[in-house]
């Protein structure tokens, strides 16, 4: 793979990883692919793997063999990861300690798409939010990845949702993910149009994944001590806030590293992907896939996810 301008990947045969005592090899049935794999494969992203790498952080599969140390898989189980890269091959070793079990009835093709966006938004709204049944949520950039996510979970949560996008076709998309309310801040001025479908008082949580110029009217339209949670620049721009802001409302910023907090927190990390997996289980949770591609045709598959043509998951089978 070369990280030029065109990034071009190349499809290689690799020897078979054999797993370490604490390691787990796992046939991969399926992977999914995120907007920041487009950054990775160009080094535009805050990791840079060695060369060579293959993109996609979460995967789904079978567990082929064990190394000598571990307890809590078997060969034949079914168990979904976040490794941060590396997934879209065939097989990947796997830290036994980033494995989480897959229940019968949830498919490969769902359980690899809800490590990251999932993951991220449940981190968000409950161990970084605090968000309560009755609140409101503004979710910025609504249909893509971490948006849709927004939207699906905060509406299980019990929140009214408030979906904000670039276009009709993704804010209908949106509704039909549960959102109660829509701007198209296209054509919409973000702060007022809020304001408005609160009646004045405001937004309680802003879900902020796209940064530039909208961070800061989405600050603007929050409520007396609303949360402001920073997710992502996805518009390209890293805003600068005026500080008198927060203090005006008495809200507060609060940054969302989800890689991070898995490090910190794997238990917190793996009770969140069960309660996900629950309610996939439970029919509340139902992932939108976009579109599934074939291991050689996954070049066509990021070119899509960069060009913002994506509404929903894209899932890879090696």
């Amino acid at each position: 793979m070369s990280l030029d301008k065109s990034a071009e990947l190349e499809i290689v045969d690799l020897p078979d990883p054999e797993p370490g005592p604490n390691e787990v090899v796992v046939r991969v049935e399926a992977c999914a692919l995120n907007f920041f794999d487009t950054l990775i494969i160009r080094a535009k992203y805050q990791y840079k793997p060695d060369l060579p790498f293959s993109p996609s952080a979460e995967c789904a599969g079978v567990v082929e063999s064990i190394g000598a140390d571990v307890t809590g898989f078997q060969p034949g189980d079914r168990v979904m990861a976040y490794i941060c890269w590396g997934a879209a091959r065939e097989k990947v070793r796997v830290p036994e300690n980033l494995l989480v079990p897959i229940p019968d009835d949830v498919s490969f093709d769902i359980a690899a798409g809800l490590s990251v966006t999932y993951g991220t938004t449940l981190h968000a709204f409950k161990d970084r939010g605090d968000l309560k049944p009755g609140e409101t949520v503004a979710v910025l950039g609504a249909s893509g990845g971490v948006g849709q996510a927004a939207v699906e979970i905060a509406t299980i949560m019990g929140a009214n949702v408030i979906a904000c996008a670039s276009s009709q076709e993704k804010l209908e998309f949106a509704k039909r993910l549960g959102a109660s309310h829509t701007v198209d801040y296209s054509t919409q001025p973000l702060k007022d149009s809020l304001k408005d479908l609160t009646n004045g008082k405001g937004i309680d949580v802003v879900y902020d994944p796209v940064g530039g110029d909208l961070a800061e009217q989405a600050l603007r339209a929050t409520a007396w001590e609303g949360r402001f949670l920073v997710i992502g620049f996805a518009a390209g721009e890293i805003p600068k806030i005026p500080l008198n802001l927060p203090l005006l409302k008495s809200c507060d910023i609060r940054g969302v590293f989800w890689g991070a907090a898995v490090d910190r927190d794997p238990d917190g990390h793996r009770a969140n992907m069960r309660q996900l997996l629950d309610w996939v289980k439970d029919g509340k949770l139902k992932p939108h896939i976009h579109a599934t591609y074939p291991l050689e045709q996954i070049s066509d598959a990021l070119e899509q996810i960069a060009a913002r043509k994506v509404l929903g998951k894209v899932i890879v089978h090696p």
